[in-house]
């Protein structure tokens, strides 16, 4: 049976991405912070519970310690950081809080999981994205000027692709969710965070001739 692990899954994206995965048949392993929190989603989705803080190597090197198999990571969780951070006006410690969640944390949590990810015949791992990170459009997008979000999601995408290349055995791609409506923005969104989902289960149930390496939404391929 094919194993997964989503990281920041109590909640929102995360959790409807755990939903889905078990749908297809996969054993899940749900990653949260919280412990009350997270046993509560797992024990209501019969996913399996890890402890996990994707900014503490500490916990996730447990939580890697815990775990026998792995074919497929979901790095989910991530923060804006609360406030703007626009040019000009920036509290570099709350970027730096932002960056360690949205780009440190997936590194260490990837890095932690690659022996299992590389046993696995089917690897794959979903770094969860957004198109406000894309280069391609930053100039003449209307979304926030956030130095720490918005470039946080532009290093996840460099990241991705630097695995894809490292890992050819894997297929390693990074997903949007589209502006779903969730805690990240106070339920603002214009879609579901079970819409939102969708394209992380997409990604981590590729064919073995898949693509590697690039940036999805459920449209198709976004230009970085």
């Amino acid at each position: 049976m094919t194993t997964a692990l989503v990281t920041g899954a109590n909640k929102g994206i995360g959790l409807e991405i755990v939903k889905q995965l078990i749908d297809l048949g996969m054993t899940v392993h749900l990653g949260a912070r919280d412990p009350e929190r997270g046993e509560k989603a797992a024990a209501d989705t019969g996913a399996r519970f890890v402890q996990l803080d994707v900014a503490d190597p500490a916990s996730v090197r447990r939580a890697a310690d815990s775990l026998e198999r792995l074919d497929v990571l979901v790095n989910n969780a991530g923060i804006t950081g609360g406030r703007l951070n626009s040019p000009g006006d920036v509290d570099t410690a709350n970027v730096r809080e932002v960056y360690e969640t949205n780009v440190i944390g997936p590194i260490i949590v990837t890095e932690a999981f690659l022996p299992l990810l590389r046993r696995s015949a089917h690897g794959r791992i979903v770094n969860m994205s957004s198109t406000v990170g894309s280069l391609a459009d930053m100039m003449s997008n209307d979304y926030p000027d956030s130095l720490a979000y918005v470039p946080s999601k532009t290093a996840l995408n460099a990241v991705t692709v630097l695995y894809a290349k490292k890992e050819p055995g894997l297929r390693v791609n990074a997903g949007c969710p589209g502006y779903c409506a969730t805690d990240l923005n106070n339920h603002n969104g214009i879609r579901t965070a079970a819409q939102g989902a969708g394209i992380a289960v997409t990604l981590a149930t590729l064919d073995d001739d898949g693509p590697t390496g690039g940036f999805y939404d459920d449209n198709g391929a976004i230009a970085w």
